[in-house]
């Protein structure tokens, strides 16, 4: 393939944006090279400036999950835009979208909209420290909650990615009162409870990771966490930002049955317009102003096109019930990773939770940050390359979850395992 009108696009960016991009995520920076320049998708393509066609694994880095243009979401869009784009005014799509999201998402019985995962998580976090009258936040290390500055410690994504755990320009008193463990290490986390449980808020966890790969959580790390916050009056915040509605139509908390005390939510629930969400129980949210004290505000939140989006993707969600046909997709993805790099002699792992998975140049399962980042990087950097130039767009790190859409045909699923079938006989060539 070329890419030359994309190498040209991208030079003419880094003159005025930059880096070049608007999200570090986006810059290649882990594989080398320059980004391609998209100019459409359609389905489960996506269409670079210059002329190739991809088979989409990124989906705008999860919430695309009906594809690229589905016509419910576009329909329910241009009728939206001809009456206009921004009220800062309440309108009824604001509350028909909260309807089906508290129907829907287990623990919430009410939900406060805002424009981005990260404006979720932040807001989420000074909504618990309110309600407890407590300052200290738990996180873990290799999940990724935005950039917010008390979270942005130890961070996945993005940040580890290009080897910057931490941010410049955090300050120390901003991440004084962050505690850091280690994901799924049951030990550590008695610990840091019997040491500081009466002054821990909240503890804010991804039940599957995404932004170190994905990383499911242990069922028992996961209810020794309720046990504990329950116990010390600390919240619970389940972080489904990428995983709600994409791994179930309730989230990782319906499939594992244990209902934290505030969730955020974005991706999906915006149908690929900018959105955020948190909620959870009245008694704790009615702490927001206008009926409590805890501010928080937004002119664009809940704007009517996010509004819009968001409510045609649930609702085709709902009345289709794609997800077993995602689950079978998924495996049959996953399980021909798995034999294809068997056949070529690379030890990998590739592990799933629904419809996200991700293919680790690893020997041993991933299960933390300290394991993932002892993955062969520059091998994935040679995959994601031989793949690229075969048809097949993937997330442009080691570190990033894949997705599929419900328009992943079992076509694509072959196409996609020719071309890695290809990539890994290009890497056993290299290494010998």
């Amino acid at each position: 393939m070329r890419w030359e009108r994309s190498r040209v696009a991208f030079e003419r960016a880094k003159r005025v944006i930059p880096g070049g991009v608007n999200s570090p995520a986006r810059a290649f920076g882990a594989v080398g090279g320059h980004p391609i320049v998209i100019e459409r998708g359609e389905g489960c393509r996506l269409y670079d400036i210059d002329g190739n066609s991809y088979i989409d694994y990124v989906l705008s880095w999860g919430p695309m999950i009906l594809g690229h243009a589905h016509p419910a979401v576009v329909s329910a869009l241009e009728r939206a835009i001809h009456r206009g784009t921004s009220f800062g005014a309440p309108t009824e799509l604001e509350t028909q979208l909260a309807e089906v999201v508290c129907r829907l998402v287990p623990s919430v019985e009410k939900v406060r909209f805002v424009n981005s995962g990260t404006e979720a998580t932040m807001s989420a976090i000074r909504l618990a420290r309110a309600y407890t009258g407590r300052d200290k936040i738990v996180k873990f290390a290799g999940n990724y909650h935005g950039h917010v500055d008390c979270l942005l410690v130890a961070a996945g994504s993005s940040a580890a990615t290009l080897g910057v755990p931490t941010s410049p320009g955090v300050t120390h008193a901003a991440a004084k009162d962050t505690l850091v463990l280690r994901y799924n290490d049951v030990g550590q986390l008695e610990d840091a409870f019997n040491q500081h449980g009466h002054e821990i808020a909240a503890v804010i966890v991804e039940p599957v990771a995404g932004n170190m790969g994905c990383v499911p959580a242990d069922v028992a790390f996961l209810r020794k966490l309720r046990e504990l916050t329950t116990a010390f009056g600390s919240l619970l915040i389940f972080d489904e930002v990428m995983t709600g509605f994409r791994v179930a139509l309730g989230g990782a908390q319906s499939l594992l049955g244990i209902l934290p005390d505030l969730t955020t939510l974005g991706k999906i629930i915006g149908g690929g317009l900018p959105v955020g969400a948190y909620g959870g129980r009245t008694e704790i949210m009615d702490h927001i102003l206008p009926v409590g004290k805890v501010f928080q505000a937004g002119t664009l939140s809940g704007n009517p096109l996010a509004m819009a989006a968001g409510l045609a993707t649930l609702q085709v969600l709902e009345q289709e019930n794609p997800y077993p046909e995602l689950e079978k997709r998924s495996q049959q993805l996953a399980d021909g990773l798995l034999s294809l790099a068997a056949r070529a002699g690379i030890p990998v792992q590739v592990q799933r939770c629904g419809s996200m998975l991700t293919l680790f140049f690893n020997s041993q399962p991933v299960r933390d940050w300290d394991t993932a980042s002892q993955c062969d990087v520059k091998q994935f950097a040679q995959f994601f390359w031989a793949m690229l130039e075969r048809g097949v767009y993937l997330p442009c790190s080691q570190y990033e979850a894949w997705f599929l859409s419900t328009v992943h045909s079992e076509r694509e699923i072959d196409q996609t395992l020719e071309a890695a079938e290809a990539a890994f006989g290009q890497l056993r060539t290299r290494d010998s």
